[in-house]
């Protein structure tokens, strides 16, 4: 559980830490009582862990709650994890992508993933019943989830996450707690499902696909913005496209000053 044991592991089994794949061991576990105290653990929950690596933060967890589940992409680094949390009975490891593996079930998430995991898990993570997710992610991810409504960091994602959770930025984490070293330092962050979603959608993912596309113009008026969108998904003629942009609500209003439940409202009205 520290920089020696980590490089150890990687000497002893001949594993080069993958860049494509995010990997930066967390070296100083003194934040793990932290992500233990933000998530409210407790003996009862079933914990998933994204991303676990060699298994120092499962273990920990596993002292702590009813059940571990580690998963890990690298099947390399995966047998390795098995062998260092066979003395746990209630740590599950599971080998591949957490994204698309089938998993027992869980009630918490407590993970470090890899960066380029950051957003889809977070995306996936909206589709899941969850009680929290606690999460050491790189800060400028991490402050795109809550930004102000104009800023440069406000994004497709921040309106997806403000609509359904509830989030808090924590304590920081140094670049320096990681081997190797990332270029940045990260941010622990919790997400709490809201009792009531902010606002109702028609359809799911006509409100995914409307919000992404947008921030891909975010300087534009909607109008401009979202004909191209209607012209594809509805398979209009350019002049039909147009005029129905043009009869969308805040059609004046530029992409990055909308509200999250403005681009609910926006994809009520496409869907319609």
């Amino acid at each position: 559980m520290s920089l020696e044991e980590t490089e150890q592991l990687l000497r002893t089994h001949r594993i080069t830490p993958n860049k494509l794949l995010g990997q930066n061991f967390m070296v100083e576990p003194c934040f793990y009582p932290k992500l233990c105290e933000y998530s409210s653990l407790g003996p009862a929950d079933i914990v998933l862990d994204a991303g676990a690596g060699f298994g120092f933060l499962s273990r920990f967890l596993a002292d702590r709650c009813k059940g571990v589940i580690a998963v890990e992409k690298d099947p390399q680094i995966a047998r390795v994890l098995r062998g260092e949390v066979k003395d746990f009975d209630n740590v599950t490891v599971v080998t591949g992508d957490v994204l698309k593996v089938t998993l027992p079930e869980f009630n918490k998430v407590i993970a470090i993933p890899p960066y380029y995991l950051s957003s889809p898990l977070v995306e996936w993570l909206l589709k899941s019943e969850i009680d929290s997710g606690v999460l050491i992610m790189q800060e400028e991810f991490a402050k795109r989830l809550n930004a102000p409504i104009g800023s440069e960091d406000y994004g497709w994602l921040t309106v997806l996450v403000q609509r359904r959770m509830e989030i808090s930025l924590l304590d920081s984490v140094p670049k320096e707690m990681f081997f190797p070293q990332p270029k940045v330092d990260s941010t622990i962050v919790r997400l709490q499902p809201l009792r009531k979603i902010r606002f109702e959608v028609k359809d799911e993912e006509l409100f995914t696909q409307v919000s992404k596309w947008l921030f891909t113009q975010r300087n534009k008026k909607l109008s401009k913005a979202i004909a191209p969108f209607l012209r594809t998904k509805l398979q209009l003629s350019k002049q039909d496209a147009e005029r129905i942009a043009s009869s969308l609500p805040f059609r004046e209003m530029r992409v990055r000053t909308m509200l999250p439940e403005q681009f609910g409202e926006l994809a009520n009205a496409v869907s319609s």
